[in-house]
């Protein structure tokens, strides 16, 4: 990496055909690529280390791509004002691409969930194999290194370029025909996430999409969650679901119970779409007629308490939590009402509460919204108004699911955004 004082060097030293702004996933990716392909490109980020979301993600081994992407529809992984303008980068990178590159690196791998691959040791693998991949396109990168201001020069009529970027640091000024901005979101602002990029966005006229915390788990007034915070820690598997009929958006996850509130991959999952002040609809024993289980039960004279018969359904504890919230639950299952088994079993199936809020970025894995895709270009992630400006990875408008959909939409974005780079 070259150090501060390198850079007491010609002024031509400091024209590059890119710099990219963002050394995490999408920026890294990006800077290999377009350096491979001979382009002279200088990596820029504000942090002393590269890649922190790729460090902490995964339990520290990185669910780098998910390989069962749907590439005909992205709808179905991504979500957007369009997740269709994913398409076009997700289908000339896939995840195939991306696990051969991994392949050659010799990087072992698992499948864990779902189509969902982890490094089998630790995402540094993962790390050391894009610093790797940089190195061979000869890409120069200055960490860490703050950007001051960027101002673009358009170029003299009949000009032979579209112009060029004047690229102010605290390690000196540089020259670029073009700016890859690959800043990332507001998640996780303790491993240095910033608004930089819609901010940069913002100066040359771009329009963003409202900003909110995606991946992210919900909380619940104080009062309202008592009776439910005993079960903190508590995991079980569920169908969980949130919108109106026509919009309605469901998955089948684990859901994890906290002191605040709900999270584990269901509520993770579900956040994404989940809006303010609409409830969700959480079935606590999918798959089990809860119904029928307690009318057999009951048919058969069974002496156990309700909350030991529906221990055989659900884990102990919640049957504990939930036979205790009604006196009518709080006896042997042969001498409980017919109503009032059917009322425990349908609130079992189809729980429904209103979160209050969520987290915050601070437990958010991605940041929702950005910039607003019609403004880019879908080919090559390049701003339709602003020549030679590009946005890739989380700072634009597209959210993966939780399972490694959006480290492949930062594979995919840079990758379609490296090719279209212009060399000098």
């Amino acid at each position: 990496m070259p150090s501060r004082s390198a850079l007491s060097v010609p002024s031509s030293s400091s024209s590059f055909d890119a710099v990219i702004v963002g050394a995490g996933a999408a920026g890294l990716f990006c800077a290999a690529q377009a350096g491979q392909r001979g382009l002279k490109v200088l990596l820029i980020d504000h942090a002393p280390r590269v890649a922190e979301k790729i460090r902490i993600s995964g339990g520290g081994r990185c669910n780098f791509t998910n390989r069962d992407l749907d590439l005909h529809a992205p709808q179905r992984h991504f979500v957007g004002g369009n997740p269709q303008f994913a398409r076009s980068a997700l289908s000339r990178y896939t995840p195939a691409d991306f696990i051969a590159l991994v392949q050659r690196h010799g990087i072992a791998f698992h499948e864990k969930h779902k189509g969902q691959l982890f490094c089998d040791r630790s995402a540094e693998d993962l790390i050391a194999m894009l610093l790797a991949e940089c190195a061979d396109g000869g890409v120069q990168r200055w960490q860490p290194c703050g950007v001051e201001n960027i101002v673009f020069s358009a170029s003299s009529p009949g000009g032979e370029s579209a112009g060029s970027y004047q690229i102010d640091t605290d390690r000196g000024r540089v020259e670029a025909r073009s700016l890859v901005v690959a800043t990332g979101g507001l998640s996780i602002p303790k491993i240095g996430a910033t608004d930089f990029g819609y901010r940069l966005a913002q100066q040359f006229g771009l329009p963003l999409v409202e900003r909110r915390p995606g991946l992210v788990p919900l909380t619940f007034d104080g009062e309202a969650w008592a009776p439910y915070a005993q079960l903190a820690g508590l995991a079980l598997p569920v169908e969980i679901s949130t919108g109106s009929k026509k919009s309605r958006t469901s998955f089948h996850e684990d859901l994890l119970f906290t002191h605040r509130g709900l999270s584990g991959p269901a509520v993770l999952q579900i956040s994404s779409y989940w809006r303010p002040g609409t409830p969700l609809a959480i079935n606590l024993a999918p798959g089990t007629d809860m119904h029928q289980a307690l009318a057999q039960a009951k048919a058969r004279s069974s002496r156990k308490l309700i909350a030991n018969e529906l221990a055989a359904l659900v884990p102990a504890r919640l049957a504990d939590a939930w036979a205790g919230r009604s006196a009518d639950w709080q006896r042997p299952v042969n001498e409980a009402a017919d109503k009032a088994l059917a009322r425990l079993a349908e609130q079992l199936a189809r729980w429904e509460l209103t979160p209050s809020g969520t987290e915050g970025y601070k437990k958010a894995e991605v940041t929702l919204g950005g910039v607003d895709t019609r403004a880019l270009s879908q080919h090559t992630l390049e701003a339709k108004s602003q020549p030679g400006l590009y946005f890739i990875g989380e700072v634009v408008d597209v959210t993966g699911w939780l399972g490694g959909y959006n480290f492949q939409w930062a594979w995919a974005s840079a990758h379609a955004c490296a090719q279209a780079l212009p060399a000098g």
